[in-house]
């Protein structure tokens, strides 16, 4: 990795770890955790129901992980487990209205937080940066050993 390289590598995770440590400011009020939210997002995404392992996979974390970011979800009535008829060893998560009206918060707040962190590019800047961004996200998917060299 040239200079370059690690210059890029180094200020995407400094961004990354800005965004979150803004945004884990922006979910206190909800009564839920940055970790919590995520999980909430990717349940929300979805068109059905999905499996808490497609979901742990998505969030790149061990379903027992999961388990845990989910308990009190389900505890605060923001997700409901109930198990696929399709397999029956396989259980799905869905958002209940409470957890809609959370979710709906949460991407109010990340709306005006990437508006916020995004308002010194101009908008062709912000187009650019998205196709640069999603076409380097594409070949690390493509073959991950890209990302380590």
């Amino acid at each position: 990795m040239d200079d370059l390289d690690a210059d890029l590598f180094e200020t995407l995770r400094s961004l990354q770890w800005r965004l979150r440590r803004t945004g884990h400011g922006d979910v206190d009020d909800l009564g839920i955790t940055p970790a919590q939210g995520r999980v909430l997002r990717v349940v929300g995404r979805c068109d059905t129901p999905p499996r808490m392992g497609a979901v742990a996979e998505r969030l790149h974390i061990a379903p027992r992980s999961l388990t845990d970011l989910v308990d009190p979800l389900e505890a605060a009535g923001l997700l409901r487990r109930t198990t696929d008829p399709d397999n029956r060893r396989s259980v799905l998560l869905d958002l209940t209205p409470r957890g809609g009206v959370v979710l709906d918060a949460l991407r109010q707040r990340a709306r005006r937080s990437a508006a916020r962190a995004f308002s010194v590019l101009e908008v062709d800047e912000r187009r650019q940066l998205l196709d640069l961004l999603r076409r380097v996200e594409s070949a690390v998917a493509e073959d991950p050993a890209a990302a380590h060299g």
